[in-house]
């Protein structure tokens, strides 16, 4: 039978379909938002992954290209791998819904949104999230859902639910912010700003949280309706003497390594707490007799010994108001800055705040550099891009080097979007503009650090970027009503803590904006504390950044191309670029700059070498150039006919000599005073209506002796009557 529910979400119907689709999966729909279709499924095993003890789940964003009428532009013309774009939803759609499983399910599961139809007026993410909410919900996989999400945007200081694509390109809308939710919580944030005070940043989130509760009350109606029972799961449980045996005997270690700064040797007193209380706990004659009990114990044991740290660190803070590194709720860890670091890449900076440290670089580039955007949406270009790079060795590991995980997507997509809202636009700076995030070491929000690197690297290569930008990560340790927020968060409070939250932006607002959380939501009241106490740090790091550099440096790096743009009239492109190109290739040839002409007339000549340079504007100013009338000019002869000779007096311009104005006497043989080839100087006596241009020499020569021209009377420019034109007598 097929179920249908539907609701008005940001002036549109949005509505959810079962039955139809994909029955095989354990929860399937079809969602609809204006002419966007997604099929969502979600599937789990019947069995838990052997030796798992985490949630295996997955979530695949398959985009077809056929759902906006196009064919992919790769080799093979079918879609490949997973876009940036297509990563990035996953992302989005995974965060809100992963911390509503139970606690102990380790059974693989995955769920598959699935793109049919695409509208750029009706938001895909928003349908996405929607959709895969209400898979798990009407499925018999245990979820403490529903969820649903909207993405908010402000357009002449209204707010606007789900902005259409266009608005948000075009930046029409001042901010875009994805929230995702449950009826009673916020699950997640994500998004962007152009210096919005956090004030006004905090009600869009609370704006969008009403709309969700809207379409969450329409997943709730379709559970209801079809919804299977939820399958029977049980968490192993420990036994309650394993927990004392397992507290009596790490407790004490494990507290002195709570309270080691650093964090190299706070793990290794951890992992020796670990195998200490292993040793005691499961004996060798234990594995001896049974080795499935004795596998199951030492889990057990595992288990207990990562709750009783849990525990631990959070009571810490909770009760004593003291954190791993001793530092308060809201101090920041100590920051060194270092900006113009490397002496060849045109722009570089080091930040680095306790044990986290990134190098940004930045290399400007020309149009030749943009990169090819396609997606479902768009074909274009993009003119900047920042890359964030995590390698094993920033946190003293091994791995596998090569490729972006997701994590580098979205840390990468999150620095870029709050650098972004900054940048200068393209007709003021015209470079493509590449920026790389290295981190070097890692303990806690390297995409903030970033974030921090990156502006000082924007300055240092003398971009005309107006104001610093730093970044921050807040954390939370929510206990019953006892909580604590936490600024500039470790490692380790994020993997134990309840919510990571980071916030950049300059001193005046806020520029990126993203939020995850390990329990079921967070209230209005703690993020608005969140949100003040990350203004406070920001304003501290921004205070460290300016010890390093204060502002762009006067001059770009002498090994960044210059790009010089001047405009030409619209009807003058196609001289410029010349049949098949040949006249832009010639200039190209002869200077060795590179040129881009836009549709506007806009031309943009790159190049190291100021000489070259300005030889390549003057070629192109004398192509566009209008000759004047009474102005001489240094030709040369492209042409001798019988009737006299072709000069040319500019690029693409040629005027007439005629043979009565070379030279006083009469001129019988053109070849007998020039040949192609020479350089010729002369004054341009008329241009007519056609465009014609006519050209004199002799005017420019001293009279004979005895010659006496007889006065035309006629002022440059003006064509004399054939009676008036100077006649040479010989004197009687």
């Amino acid at each position: 039978m097929i179920h249908r529910v539907s609701c008005e979400m940001g002036g549109k119907t949005l509505s959810v379909e079962t039955g139809k689709l994909a029955k095989q999966a354990d929860g399937s729909v079809l969602v609809s938002y204006g002419d966007t279709r997604v099929l969502v499924t979600a599937c789990s095993s019947k069995e838990a992954r052997e030796g798992a003890d985490f949630f295996p789940l997955t979530v695949e964003f398959s985009e077809k290209f056929y759902a906006a009428g196009k064919i992919p532009g790769s080799f093979h013309k079918r879609e490949g791998r997973p876009t940036q774009e297509a990563t990035l939803s996953a992302r989005m759609i995974d965060r809100p819904i992963r911390p509503l499983f139970p606690e102990g399910y380790f059974f693989d599961t995955q769920l598959v949104a699935t793109v049919l139809s695409v509208d750029p007026e009706a938001d895909l993410d928003v349908a996405a999230a929607v959709g895969a909410s209400a898979a798990f919900s009407i499925s018999d996989i245990p979820f403490n859902g529903p969820t649903a999400a909207c993405r908010m945007g402000r357009i002449n200081g209204q707010y606007v639910v789900n902005p259409t694509w266009q608005q948000i390109d075009s930046g029409e809308t001042d901010m875009e912010i994805l929230v995702a939710g449950t009826k009673n919580a916020i699950m997640m944030v994500e998004g962007g700003a152009r210096e919005v005070p956090e004030a006004e940043v905090l009600e869009a989130i609370l704006i969008g949280h009403r709309e969700i509760k809207k379409v969450v009350a329409m997943v709730e109606e379709l559970t209801k309706l079809c919804g299977k029972p939820k399958r029977q799961f049980q968490p192993v449980a420990v036994a309650a003497t394993l927990k004392a045996e397992v507290e009596k005997q790490a407790k004490a270690s494990l507290q002195k390594a709570l309270k080691t700064k650093d964090k190299h040797e706070r793990y290794a007193l951890v992992d020796a707490a670990r195998k200490a209380t292993l040793e005691a706990l499961v004996t060798a004659e234990q594995k001896e007799k049974n080795s499935d009990a004795a596998s199951l114990r030492e889990d057990q044991v595992k288990a207990t010994f990562d709750l009783l740290q849990y525990n631990l660190m959070r009571e810490m803070i909770l009760t004593d108001h003291v954190r791993i590194d001793g530092r308060d709720t809201k101090t920041v860890r100590p920051i060194q800055v270092e900006a113009g670091l490397l002496p060849r890449t045109h722009g570089s900076a080091l930040f680095t705040r306790g044990e986290t440290q990134v190098l940004s670089t930045v290399t400007l580039g020309t149009s030749d550099d943009e990169q090819i955007v396609d997606t479902m949406f768009q074909n274009t270009m993009k003119k900047f891009m920042l890359h964030y790079n995590f390698p094993p060795f920033s946190v003293g590991e091994t791995g596998r080097m090569g490729g972006q995980s997701r994590r580098e997507i979205g840390h990468g997509a999150l620095a870029e979007r709050s650098i972004k809202a900054m940048m200068p636009a393209y007709d003021r700076f015209p470079y493509t503009v590449r920026i790389v995030c290295e981190t070097l070491e890692s303990n806690g929000s390297s995409s903030m650090g970033s974030v921090c690197a990156t502006s000082m690297a924007l300055m240092d290569a003398g971009a005309p970027f107006p104001k610093p930008v730093a970044g921050i990560a807040m954390g939370l340790i929510k206990e019953g009503s006892r909580v604590a927020v936490l600024t500039d968060i470790l490692g380790d409070e994020d993997h134990l803590g309840d919510m990571d939250f980071k916030v950049a932006g300059t001193r005046e607002g806020v520029t990126g904006i993203q939020m995850d959380i390990k329990i079921e939501g967070v209230d209005e009241q703690i993020m608005k504390t969140a949100l003040a106490q990350a203004h406070e740090g920001r304003i501290h790091i921004l205070d460290q950044m300016a010890k390093a550099i204060e502002s762009p440096r006067g001059d770009l790096s002498k090994f960044a191309p210059r790009i010089t743009t001047i405009q030409v009239p619209v009807d003058k492109i196609r001289e410029v670029i010349g049949s098949g190109g040949k006249v832009i290739k010639e200039i190209i040839a002869q200077t060795g700059c590179k040129i881009d002409i836009s549709d506007d007339g806009k031309v943009n000549i790159a190049s190291n070498d100021g000489t070259a340079a300005q030889k390549a504007i003057d070629i192109i100013r004398g192509i566009i150039a209008e000759v004047e009338v009474g102005k001489i000019y240094k030709g040369i002869v492209k042409k001798v006919v019988e009737f006299g000779a072709f000069i040319g007096v500019l690029p693409n311009q040629d005027g007439l000599l005629h043979i009565s104005e070379i030279a006083h006497e009469r001129v019988n043989n053109v070849l007998d005073y020039m040949k192609e080839g020479d350089e010729v100087e002369v004054k341009v006596i008329e241009v007519d209506k056609s465009g014609k241009i006519r050209l004199s020499r002799k005017v420019l020569l001293p009279v004979p002796e005895g010659g006496v021209p007889r006065s035309s009377g006629h002022q440059d420019g003006e064509r004399p009557a054939r009676g008036d034109r100077p006649q040479f007598r010989r004197p009687r």
